[in-house]
């Protein structure tokens, strides 16, 4: 038998799969043991990335979230490097100036610069309101699962329990746990959190039942897959969507409860620079030091809108409906 016999065509394929004009098998091994990605798949992931960014940056609104978003995240990583002064030092011979060269915000009541109070302020109230989203969709999106997979009495105890908790407005539950455990930054993270947990619950439970009618969790069931592994494994990827639009935008309502319980003096505690905090002590200083207000004040509403905007945009990213 000569070479030519045993030697496959250029282009051909073989039982185990082809090859390209190069020699590299296709969907095969490049030689080293570890499988090669298809092109046409590492193609297709491309193009639906580049479709969902697309479709991002043509909403002005969505982009101008992100873009505050990122502007705050910022100033939080790099808080002790933008700072001009520590946010606890106090300068006696500038009490209550008003923004200059100086101080470009102004001094509060004690001499402490705003500007300073207002950057290290972002670091707390950005983690006040990534814990308290954590702390409401891990419990919200476990109890859905289960409420949703498991149907049941697990579904009516666990439903009626979030339709309690759903009676109660939110702040007046937050108010109620924080007065329980006392007035501290890390009981507000747990009693905004805490206080947020049925909107994930009743999210993750509606999308769990229209989820589980697919084919693909009948089959999984077919195959004996244990609920477990197909409630985390299968469903749960399915329905992360709106857990992700809830929770960008559960940043920005934990912000302003945080900031609300800081201000009624359950929050943050002084000297800490909580933009809440700070808001409660300039009350008595509105008419003469504007400014002690006027910053802490826009500092919140600008985040509050960045996450806002910023959620409507991955809402209407990931909703199916609105997909070409």
């Amino acid at each position: 038998m000569s070479a030519e016999a045993v030697t496959p065509a250029a282009g051909g394929g073989g039982p185990g799969g082809g090859s390209s004009a190069g020699g590299v098998p296709r969907g095969g091994s490049s030689g080293d043991g570890v499988p090669d990605v298809p092109v046409g798949a590492a193609r297709r992931g491309s193009e639906r990335s580049g479709r969902w960014l697309r479709r991002f940056l043509a909403k002005p609104s969505a982009v101008a979230g992100a873009a505050i978003t990122a502007f705050f995240l910022l100033v939080a990583l790099l808080a002790d490097v933008l700072a001009p002064y520590p946010p606890e030092q106090m300068t006696y011979t500038a009490v209550e100036a008003p923004p200059s060269p100086e101080h470009w915000l102004g001094t509060d009541e004690l001499g402490r610069d705003v500007l300073s109070r207002v950057i290290h302020g972002s670091r707390i109230s950005l983690r006040v309101g990534v814990i308290a989203v954590g702390i409401a969709m891990t419990v919200g999106t476990v109890l859905g699962l289960l409420a949703g997979f498991l149907g049941g009495w697990w579904d009516a105890v666990i439903m009626r329990t979030m339709d309690v908790m759903l009676a109660f407005p939110g702040i007046l539950l937050a108010l109620a746990i924080v007065a329980i455990l006392g007035p501290s930054l890390g009981n507000t993270m747990i009693a905004v959190g805490v206080s947020a947990i049925p909107v994930y619950a009743r999210t993750v439970r509606g999308s769990t039942l229209s989820v589980l009618s697919l084919e693909f969790v009948s089959a999984a069931r077919a195959l004996g897959a244990r609920w477990p592994r197909i409630a985390f494994m299968y469903v749960l990827p399915n329905v992360s969507a709106p857990i992700i639009v809830l929770a960008t935008i559960g940043i920005a309502t934990s912000i302003l409860s945080a900031a609300g319980l800081s201000y009624l003096g359950l929050g943050a505690q002084p000297p800490t620079p909580e933009w809440g905090a700070m808001l409660s002590d300039a009350r008595a200083f509105m008419r003469t030091s504007w400014w002690m207000a006027t910053f802490p004040g826009a500092a919140i509403m600008m985040v509050v809108m960045g996450f806002n905007l910023l959620g409507d945009g991955l809402r209407d990213l990931l909703d199916p409906r609105g997909r070409r």
